[in-house]
């Protein structure tokens, strides 16, 4: 019991000089906080490309929607939405709306910068598309949005769903987010600094006061003299 007590109270001694190492070089902690903030501020204003978004929505069905040839009445279930979803992002319309759209717009970089999604609880399909050129952006995103609603009467053989809004050319980029990167660079800053006294302080063996050699060599100090300092001046002395 007395063994785990001193193990305890060892314990409680070492968090509260990590505490008191950490406030002694609170400035060291601050700096590195303003470095990593301006480092990534930097970074993110002048070497990431920003990124614009624009949105189109086609409405697909109505509560219920008769298909042609088959004679039944399909509701929009969640399977059908899913139908919908996978037709919207399939090789063939992304083929196709590459093609519309050109300026070397290819299906591979539609597959990747284009989102289509289905709004819970509603009967659309948004198309969200996002470019570094915000009129591309605008152009790609109302472009898909006409051939899902093309490919959607083709293939349900029904028809074609109505565009409910249009793409517009974005004035905003939707990312680098320039506050959110600064902030986070701050705390990683500040993270490092944190995390580096207190390695330092772990590696730090030396012994410094009789705290020290109590914790270390398991012995009491019988005593303790103060270092003293003098500064020894030369003089010239005659006979």
């Amino acid at each position: 019991m007395q063994e785990q007590y001193e193990n305890q109270e060892e314990g409680q001694i070492d968090l509260l000089e990590i505490i008191h190492v950490m406030l002694r070089k609170w400035w060291l902690i601050v700096l590195c906080g303003i470095i990593g903030a301006g480092a990534l501020g930097v970074y993110t204003k002048f070497f990431v490309t920003p990124q614009y978004s624009a949105s189109s929505t086609i409405y697909i069905l109505s509560s219920t929607t008769n298909v042609s040839g088959s004679g039944i009445s399909l509701s929009l279930s969640e399977q059908l939405t899913a139908d919908f979803l996978l037709l919207a992002k399939s090789r063939p319309v992304l083929e196709e709306a590459a093609e519309k759209v050109g300026d070397g717009v290819t299906s591979e970089m539609l597959a990747g910068s284009v989102v289509i999604e289905n709004p819970t609880g509603s009967h659309m399909l948004k198309v969200t598309a996002t470019n570094e050129d915000a009129q591309l952006a605008k152009d790609i995103a109302n472009t898909m949005a006409d051939v899902v609603a093309k490919q959607v009467a083709k293939v349900m053989d029904t028809d074609q769903p109505n565009l409910m809004e249009s793409a517009v050319k974005p004035v905003a980029p939707v990312s680098p987010n320039l506050s959110k990167n600064i902030m986070m660079g701050g705390l990683i800053g500040v993270a490092l600094a944190i995390a580096a006294i207190v390695l330092l302080y772990m590696l730090d063996d030396t012994v410094k006061d009789e705290d020290d050699v109590r914790k270390y060599l398991g012995v009491n100090t019988l005593a303790a003299f103060p270092e003293r300092r003098k500064k020894i001046g030369r003089a010239s002395c005659r006979e």
